[in-house]
């Protein structure tokens, strides 16, 4: 659902950018792609990332895993497995998005993109404030934030990596009308436009990047999300917080951790692309990898 809700929302801004921009600038498509990391998926089905083949294949796609309706059809089925475990609620509003979406994938004449993404983004916001008011907060609550947070982490760390190189077509564009409108995008894409102007107040890309990666209050930063993350996971093991007994609370801390005592300048002399790659590939590795059953390789959390 989470995943789901991201993709929906990097679309629509991308599209309200576009109208946007300067007369003559180029649409730039391929960068959601690499948000999603599906580059070599798409290359293989799209010979050029144009509007339409992008939309198509991150929002209504079947083959491709990440697209919206392929996360509303595999959250509908793993709700359906459990449903023992979550309340009526949550299942009806799961139910309810797939059936949505699929409906949407299905009609070729589909009157309004932008409605459709708004539609997709309330059926995730609705599913999160459902599961907070209707789900026991135990180890079940604690397992679906802690994923929920890791996705939301990661997907906020790709959408930085992807302006900070991709995005922007030219290094004299910096500082530009063009690329605070781009800078507003990515704010936009987090929801985080309106909270970093009463912030900060004016767009100042090393101010957005402290915003969305180390702000401790904005529940969409980098640092939020880690922060809430290990605070879930040691209440699924027992384990006292500045403790760790296997090797994903380890790992959850020693990221927190670095996020805490970082600062922008650190960051941008390490270069943010390293930093960001580093921080994706410690998630992936530790919670996300398969690994073969009866493997010497660490355990992940709740196996």
């Amino acid at each position: 659902m989470e995943r789901a809700d991201n993709v929906a929302r990097f679309i629509d801004v991308n599209l309200q950018m576009m109208l946007d921009l300067p007369s003559g600038s180029r649409e730039q498509w391929q960068p959601l792609v690499s948000i999603s990391g599906d580059d070599a998926e798409f290359s293989a089905k799209y010979p050029v990332a144009t509007r339409d083949n992008v939309i198509k294949f991150l929002a209504f796609a079947s083959e491709n895993p990440n697209s919206i309706v392929s996360c509303l059809r595999a959250a509908r089925e793993n709700a359906r497995t459990i449903r023992e475990s979550i309340s009526p609620e949550m299942w009806e509003q799961v139910n309810s998005s797939y059936l949505m979406a699929n409906a949407a994938a299905s009609n070729e004449l589909l009157r309004s993109l932008s409605s459709f993404f708004s539609e997709v983004k309330k059926a995730s916001q609705l599913f999160h404030g459902i599961t907070d008011a209707t789900l026991s907060h135990g180890e079940e609550w604690h397992f679906y934030r802690m994923g929920r947070l890791l996705e939301r982490a990661d997907k906020t760390s790709r959408l930085l990596d992807v302006k900070y190189f991709m995005l922007l077509p030219s290094v004299t564009d910096v500082g530009t009308p063009l690329d605070d409108i781009q800078w507003a995008a990515v704010l936009r894409s987090a929801s985080a436009l309106e909270m970093y102007r009463k912030r900060h107040g004016h767009i100042a890309p090393e101010q957005i990047i402290n915003f969305l990666v180390l702000d401790h209050e904005f529940p969409r930063s980098i640092h939020y999300c880690l922060t809430a993350a290990n605070d879930s996971l040691h209440a699924i093991s027992g384990t006292p917080i500045g403790m760790y007994r296997n090797p994903a609370e380890q790992r959850l801390g020693q990221l927190r951790s670095e996020l805490a005592y970082t600062d922008m300048r650190q960051i941008v002399t390490r270069g943010l692309h390293e930093f960001l790659d580093g921080f994706q590939k410690g998630i992936f590795e530790t919670f996300f990898a398969p690994r073969p059953v009866g493997s010497n390789a660490p355990d992940r959390v709740g196996q």
